[in-house]
């Protein structure tokens, strides 16, 4: 921590604070969150669903976790530094936002969500305090409640902020998916709209009568689920006659009006899923292909020829190009790299991980990036190499090396350096692993994430209007 000069502090929540600081070497500004709860391993610290769901997800509108420090048993998240949250934002405005500035700001988050998703994570805790922003660029954050969508329930009934919770949650459902995520985009675009929250509630019971009072409650065609986990906890919903949306909203477009009804269904499976909200009519003006899904050759597996490969760079490139101006000079990086540091047995000592976030050719393409194809030989793991290193083996298999010094093969054959084909499983680079119980260089180190923590506890804010 001796590298970072704080400034002032942020923000304070539950489980951290959040200060502003200055890089001394490169005067780069960061946000560095200290944990209030002290971690006695680095294992711990490794364990965190912020650090695991964060190493693994790089996305140019998603927060980007630099560095990772523990010092006196103190935990340090070094973040990119982001002016302001959403609901501050919010909070400044005099007046309401502009339709194109709903769309740019929240085609940018679907973006994000369809990356996470995808990559079977959901985020549990979507709400205007967790989407930061500067100048036109918005990035997801707080991923302390994400999870893997391959956990095993029951989950959590308590996840995100009640006012931005999805009806399954409060119904104490204890088995639910990206859905909720959905449903808290559609409150959260309300919002936006109106610069007022869509549903909020004082406490579960009053959450669910405010959605009832929009949408109307449930029934057997709407929900049926619903209703079962109504009668499990006896609950009755208020039968309170529907509101139509282009009221409450009367700003909003139809398409608007049309995205976020589909967002605040009762029943998950009828929500739409992140690409599916990038394809909707209001997100026409901007522009999306979804990625192709992430293809991991095993060990061993048949290698793609250069001319597939070249093909293959130019179409994704093609595929992921924003249409906006403010995400064309956004980059999405994945590769890690780690400090190596000493191991001492005192206490006291600094131990830190750093993330460099380098581009990597397989997640995202720049046109700056691709050269001119160019013919090169062939390559070992190419069949035509395979019969060329076949003959000449077979060629002197069959030589006969005369014991006289002399002879001319006889002279040669000792100089040949005869090495048999390296196996697959040898040309696969694996990172240096890092001993002292630091880092071990394996991704596939990381469990299934721990139980969520107590429920969180959030400081009431004042309702606009």
């Amino acid at each position: 921590m001796e590298r970072y000069r704080v400034a002032k502090e942020v923000g304070d929540g539950t489980f951290g604070t959040v200060w502003q600081a200055i890089n001394k070497q490169s005067g780069e500004v960061v946000a560095i969150k200290k944990m209030k709860i002290k971690y006695y391993s680095w294992e711990e610290c490794l364990n965190l669903r912020e650090v695991k769901s964060l190493r693994r997800l790089n996305h140019p509108n998603i927060i980007k976790l630099k560095e990772v420090i523990r010092e006196n048993d103190t935990l340090y998240l070094v973040f990119e530094y982001m002016e302001c949250n959403l609901y501050q934002l919010m909070k400044k405005r005099g007046k309401p936002f502009t339709e194109v500035e709903i769309r740019n700001w929240c085609f940018q988050i679907f973006q994000a969500l369809a990356y996470m998703h995808q990559r079977g994570y959901f985020h549990r805790d979507l709400k205007p305090e967790n989407i930061l922003v500067t100048k036109n660029i918005l990035k997801i954050a707080d991923f302390g409640l994400a999870r893997e969508a391959s956990s095993k329930p029951p989950f959590t009934e308590y996840v995100s902020t009640r006012w931005y919770r999805a009806p399954e949650v409060l119904l104490q459902s204890s088995v639910y998916d990206f859905a909720v995520d959905m449903w808290a985009m559609g409150a959260i675009i309300a919002e936006l709209f109106t610069l007022c929250p869509l549903f909020p509630g004082s406490s579960e019971a009053d959450e669910i009568y405010k959605i009832c009072s929009v949408i109307g409650p449930p029934n057997r065609n709407s929900w049926a689920k619903g209703l079962q986990l109504a009668d499990a906890i006896k609950f009755q919903f208020p039968q309170l006659a529907s509101v139509p949306l282009s009221l409450l909203i009367p700003s909003a477009s139809q398409d608007a009006v049309n995205l976020i009804s589909s967002l605040c269904s009762w029943d998950p499976s009828r929500r739409p899923t992140s690409v599916e909200v990038l394809q909707h009519s209001f997100f026409q003006p901007c522009f999306y292909i979804p990625p192709s899904p992430r293809v991991r050759l095993s060990v061993g597996a048949p290698k793609t020829s250069p001319s597939v490969i070249m093909k293959g760079v130019l179409e994704s490139e093609a595929a992921r190009r924003y249409s906006l101006d403010f995400l064309s000079n956004a980059r999405m990086s994945s590769n890690l790299s780690f400090t190596n540091v000493n191991e001492s047995s005192r206490t006291g000592v600094q131990r830190n991980i750093k993330m460099s976030h380098q581009e990597n050719k397989n997640e995202r393409f720049d046109t700056n990036d691709i050269k001119p194809y160019r013919h090169q030989p062939a390559a070992r793991n190419t069949p035509g190499y395979s019969r060329m290193t076949c003959n000449v083996v077979e060629k002197l298999a069959h030589l006969t090396v005369s014991p006289n010094r002399d002879s001319h093969i006889a002279g040669k054959a000792p100089n040949l350096n005869l090495r048999p084909a390296r196996e697959p499983s040898q040309l696969v680079t694996q990172p240096p692993a890092l001993k002292s119980g630091i880092w071990h260089g394996r991704t596939a180190l990381l469990g299934r994430p721990n139980d969520i923590p107590a429920a969180r506890c959030y400081h009431a804010r004042k309702v606009a209007g």
